[in-house]
């Protein structure tokens, strides 16, 4: 028996009445979900004890796969609704016609001033990031990472120590409507001029097997590189953060059989004077995690049109699946040594090349037994 309910609707119950069930995955409900709603993942739903005194409202990303799981619910005896349109839609409405730009701004300054403005100004200096005359693509995905950066060049500008001009790039490669239209809304709201273009990468990659989601990234930035040459940029800014780069360095080093790192400039090699800059590097996630909620901030996690039936989207993706694995042995680690995390990023600064067996550069591989004797 098909039973939908709308969050209007919703809103009309007591609280008391009901409970809302976000069916999706562990990640996608800590990135961000609908205020006293519990996750209980889609594989685990069927099989959990669920009440049967109260309204079950069964949510997961735009409500096509909570569709089908609230009917077989109810079919066992429970009274459980789907919520139309989901996460997606309640964020939606949450966001229109929200204007918070003085109280975010307001949030860098003072509450994050340590923890992500003076970081990022560090990151910035140390590795030369920014230079006078500088034309920038911020790069905005729509998620907390690239909207934060935004938020931050946009006050690096405010300070007026050089001049230095940036573009907020936005590329749709083929986003849904909803997932766009919350994007241009959190834009708005936080005063973020975005310049949105088109491309059909989604389409593209969409009948891929083999590591679709890293083929996509590869054409995203190709093409983010070709607009941001044609808006006379001579750089693009990435929002990859301090987690993203030890991840990296340790995915490399189980998986991939090299030492390694996400470095925070490197020059394009099919796009003559570009540079890609990643003025997050030294942000840890936690702390923007903790900007977003302070904030009551609500972003997508992946606008990827093809989420509810793309398994590389999704934890057990191939990809996806090694990042959190490394990201759960980090976790795990840092409970012994608080230290870990830190050491992993020092470790690729203290390369001693006198301890290292091999090691390869752009005049090729060098033993160490080319000098040994």
């Amino acid at each position: 028996m098909k039973k939908e309910i709308s969050y209007e609707n919703l809103r009309n119950i007591p609280e008391t009445e009901y409970i809302i069930i976000d069916i999706r995955d562990e990640s996608a409900f800590e990135y961000g979900h609908i205020h006293n709603s519990v996750n209980i993942p889609h594989n685990d739903i069927l099989s959990a004890e669920l009440p049967h005194d109260k309204k079950l409202i069964i949510c997961c990303r735009s409500g096509i796969i909570s569709h089908d799981v609230a009917d077989v619910l109810c079919e066992k005896g429970l009274d459980a609704y789907n919520l139309t349109g989901g996460y997606v839609e309640w964020l939606r409405k949450k966001l229109t016609d929200r204007q918070i730009t003085e109280d975010v701004e307001k949030s860098l300054r003072k509450k994050f001033k340590k923890s992500i403005w003076c970081k990022f100004t560090k990151a910035i200096n140390e590795y030369k990031l920014v230079n006078p005359h500088d034309r920038i693509a911020v790069c905005i995905s729509g998620g907390k990472d690239s909207m934060l950066m935004a938020k931050l060049f946009q006050e690096l500008k405010h300070h007026d120590k050089f001049p230095f001009d940036v573009e907020f790039l936005v590329m749709n490669p083929g986003y849904s409507p909803e997932n766009l239209e919350i994007i241009k809304n959190n834009a708005e709201s936080m005063s973020i001029p975005i310049n949105i273009f088109e491309s059909d990468i989604f389409e593209s990659v969409f009948n891929i097997e083999k590591n679709p989601c890293y083929i996509c990234a590869r054409m995203r930035r190709g093409y983010l590189y070709s607009k941001a040459k044609e808006l006379g940029c001579n750089k693009i800014a990435l929002g990859h953060h301090f987690d993203d780069v030890i991840e990296t360095i340790l995915m490399g080093m189980l998986y991939g059989g090299q030492v390694q790192t996400m470095m925070p400039k490197l020059h394009s090699t099919n796009f003559e004077g570009m540079e890609l800059i990643r003025p997050m590097y030294l942000i840890r996630e936690n702390d923007i995690k903790h900007w977003r909620d302070y904030n009551d901030l609500h972003f997508i996690q992946c606008a990827c049109k093809f989420t509810d039936t793309c398994t590389t989207c999704e934890p057990d993706g191939r990809s996806v699946s090694k990042r959190m694995e490394i990201k759960n042995l980090i976790a795990e680690l840092v409970k012994n040594n608080p230290q870990v995390e830190k050491n992993i990023f020092r470790s690729v600064q203290n390369v001693n090349l006198n301890t290292i067996i091999a090691y390869k550069d752009s005049d090729g591989v060098h033993n160490f037994l080319d000098e040994y004797e």
